[in-house]
């Protein structure tokens, strides 16, 4: 026999979510906005609910602006990188966008020589489904040959996640089969029902910390830069911050991609559009 804590709703039910008053959440778009850069719409409103009521709860800081006032707090640092990993946390999906993934493909086999050792940066890598992505195009292309993906997020727990390489089963279903079979372990006894990512891939693949709108950490330079889904959630003067940034861990001449959403007309000169969606450092 189960028990639920005293207080607690009925089994299949959750407790109703706090309330978020227009200044309230005005308060938090500013404190997103000057931590991350991201600029939350009207719309993302009901997002800061969902996603912040039960740390409200769990701190039992009674209200929004109970929370709000404990993130201030300087020692609350840890809750406060939780409150970001929240709110900035983007659902992706393996092999997400396929055209960018083919013309990765096309690019690699046009190279002649290949720039060993050949570097992609998956800049907004999320649980690591898209670093994962880039790595089987590149091991299925290159070998083991020198090569390296390097994931970055401003997210800590879904970094976490990406380290492990450990996916539900169903996450598999946009995986190729050939790349599937070749490149990932299905799981057994506890990991039944999961998928884990080859050791040799995780070899190549890495990740790693950064919040795009500050000081990057120590990277290298890439050949390849996938930016994607990202730059939606700037506004232009941020967008141009970013992207500058970005241009100085790149290789002369290295790729830029963006996603099918979004466009960097405008916001650099020095890059220049090779098709939708894929721009190349000038």
């Amino acid at each position: 026999m189960s028990f639920l804590p005293s207080g607690s709703p009925p089994a299949g039910q959750l407790p109703p979510a706090f309330s978020l008053s227009d200044a309230e959440f005005t308060r938090f778009q500013t404190l997103v906005q000057k931590l991350t850069g991201i600029h939350l719409t009207d719309v993302k409103k009901a997002l800061v609910i969902s996603r912040l009521s039960s740390r409200v709860r769990v701190r039992d800081a009674q209200s929004f602006s109970g929370y709000y006032k404990l993130l201030s707090d300087p020692s609350e640092s840890e809750e406060l990188q939780i409150a970001i990993d929240l709110i900035t946390t983007n659902e992706t999906s393996f092999f997400r966008e396929m055209g960018h993934f083919d013309f990765l493909r096309e690019f690699i086999q046009g190279l002649r020589p290949i720039p060993f050792p050949f570097r992609v940066w998956s800049a907004a890598s999320s649980s690591g489904e898209e670093a994962y992505s880039i790595a089987m195009v590149l091991a299925d292309l290159l070998g083991a040959a020198e090569w390296e993906v390097v994931g970055t997020d401003i997210s800590t727990r879904v970094l976490e996640r990406a380290r492990k390489g450990l996916y539900p089963m169903e996450r598999s279903a946009s995986i190729p089969g050939d790349y599937l079979r070749r490149f990932c372990m299905k799981g057994q006894g506890t990991f039944e029902g999961m998928f884990l990512m080859g050791k040799a891939l995780r070899s190549h693949t890495h990740f790693q910390h950064a919040n795009l709108c500050q000081a990057l950490p120590e990277l290298g330079k890439f050949d390849l830069v996938f930016l994607r889904n990202i730059l939606i959630y700037f506004q232009t003067e941020q967008k141009r911050i970013v992207v500058e940034s970005i241009l100085g861990k790149m290789k002369p001449h290295a790729l830029l991609i963006v996603g099918h959403s979004e466009s960097l007309s405008g916001v650099s000169n020095r890059i220049a559009a090779v098709r939708t969606t894929v721009y190349r450092a000038t």
